[in-house]
């Protein structure tokens, strides 16, 4: 059987995976192997996290808005289902946003919301 020499194509793939580890601390940026396991970890929790992200800023707009609604006298769920009623669409992004920027017109929200 023949010898096979990779080195052409061998270099490249793991200098691939040594560039995707770039700015990993110690032996996980410059040792192939455990930047290999990094750089594989690294991805998956990227990928999930892509997703995750979505999650994490809802559940935070609607600690917001909870937060801002409390203060006006009412529970989340009240003012979400008394918008609903009055067909006030507003997505929670926004709503959060004014519950921050413009306390008074979130205010203005609740009183038209909850008669």
């Amino acid at each position: 059987m023949t010898r096979v020499k990779r080195g052409n194509v061998a270099r490249k793939r793991r200098n691939k995976i040594l560039r995707l580890a770039r700015g990993f601390r110690a032996g996980s940026g410059s040792l192939f192997r455990t930047a290999n396991q990094r750089v594989m970890k690294a991805l998956c929790n990227a990928y999930r996290d892509r997703r995750r992200r979505k999650r994490d800023f809802r559940r935070l707009w609607i600690a917001r808005i909870n937060a801002a609604a409390r203060q006006n006298q009412t529970t989340y769920s009240r003012l979400i289902g008394g918008m609903k009623k009055a067909d006030i669409r507003l997505n929670r992004k926004m709503l959060a946003q004014l519950a921050i920027a413009d306390p008074a017109a979130f205010s203005t929200v609740v009183t038209t919301a909850l008669p």
